[in-house]
């Protein structure tokens, strides 16, 4: 069964907004990786300071229940807040990726397909029929487990 969590988008505060939170729920971070990170086959160039941008960063909140979020670069433009947010679904596996991403996205916009990532996930991204964001993933190392 899918798992549902919150991920959070900001202007390049992601860091400060994370090491808040984590004051708050306590614990630490599962991980946390930088635009700079993102290997150079990618062909996406940053500028110095979105080098340092967070591009990922996961918070455990409760044993069911992870805080995730990522700052914006100038390849995605500022989020407008109150339109800072999607919903994150793991799925347990590739066939249940695809036919959730598939339901949801029906009458909506696909802002990025379902595909293999350099950070071992069949992931996508996607604006639901009624303005929701949305984001698919399929940890692939689950499946050689």
């Amino acid at each position: 069964m899918a798992t549902v969590n919150i991920y959070l988008t900001f202007n390049g505060n992601c860091e400060e907004a994370f090491n808040f939170y984590k004051s708050a729920f306590g614990g630490d971070f599962d991980y946390i990786g930088r635009f700079g990170e993102i290997p150079q086959q990618e062909a996406i160039t940053f500028s110095d300071e979105e080098k340092k941008r967070i591009m990922h960063v996961s918070l455990p909140v409760s044993k069911e229940t992870i805080l995730m979020g990522s700052d914006t670069t100038s390849h995605s433009g500022d989020v407008k807040f109150g339109d800072n947010f999607s919903i994150s679904i793991n799925a347990d596996s590739r066939e249940e990726a695809v036919r959730l991403f598939n339901s949801l996205s029906a009458g909506g916009k696909i802002t990025m397909p379902m595909k293999e990532t350099f950070w071992g996930a069949y992931f996508g991204m996607f604006e639901d029929k009624f303005g929701v964001n949305w984001m698919v993933n399929h940890d692939v190392q689950q499946e050689a487990d």
